[in-house]
């Protein structure tokens, strides 16, 4: 059985459900263990484990993003376990069997860097999506080079595909996106400092069908 040391987003040890919970270097992580097929489970683990495992797809479809987008938040904990429990408590709506995950609610970024002003996704050429905001410099920690990081995650493939790009000064960038062609993907978009110290957290730019 597993102890919760802070709430149920906080760090826990032994087994919960499918998770098992541990501690590393003074860092709580979390990973998977094989299901017992003797016991299915009550219907709240049930549902607990359909939710987690809708979460993780997602969130392992973009780890290495998520390991510099929630750097800044991951306190006792390893960036992809703060992405997950952002996840969970904010982004998973519907029913069992059928939960799904509320994009417009999703942070791929976490940070305190301001982000650009009223970004726009749309389709580009061929195999592009095209990214534009205001350039917001100076406005905290907001510099001119700033980079912009462009996000598309396709469902229906369960890939995702980010690029750290343009200036903030360049008010534009484009995220190239072949495999996607002809698909329907979710984007978002974000900024990180020069010194890659500080990101911004991400605001969700809506779906793009990529030409």
């Amino acid at each position: 059985m597993g102890t919760f040391k802070s709430g149920i987003l906080g760090g826990f040890s032994g087994k919960v459900g499918t998770v098992v919970g541990s501690r590393w270097r003074g860092i709580d992580y979390m990973r998977s263990r094989s299901t017992s097929t003797r016991k299915a489970g009550t219907p709240l683990q049930i549902e607990q484990r359909a939710k987690f495992a809708r979460a993780l797809r997602f969130v392992q479809s973009m780890l290495d993003l998520i390991k510099i987008g929630f750097r800044e938040q991951a306190k006792g904990m390893t960036e992809m376990n703060s992405a997950l429990a952002y996840t969970l408590k904010n982004a998973i709506t519907g029913t069992l069997p059928d939960f799904t995950i509320a994009y417009n609610a999703v942070l791929v970024t976490r940070g305190s860097l301001p982000n650009g002003l009223t970004p726009l996704a749309t389709p580009g050429a061929a195999g592009n999506i095209n990214f534009s905001w205001v350039d917001n410099s100076r406005i905290g920690k907001a510099l001119p080079s700033d980079q912009a990081i462009l996000v598309a995650f396709c469902e229906e493939l369960g890939q995702s595909v980010y690029v750290i790009a343009a200036a903030r000064s360049a008010q534009a960038g484009v995220l190239n996106v072949p495999g996607f062609s002809g698909k329907t993907v979710q984007t978002w978009i974000s900024f990180i400092s020069e010194t890659r110290k500080d990101v911004a957290q991400s605001i969700f730019t809506g779906e793009v069908v990529v030409v």
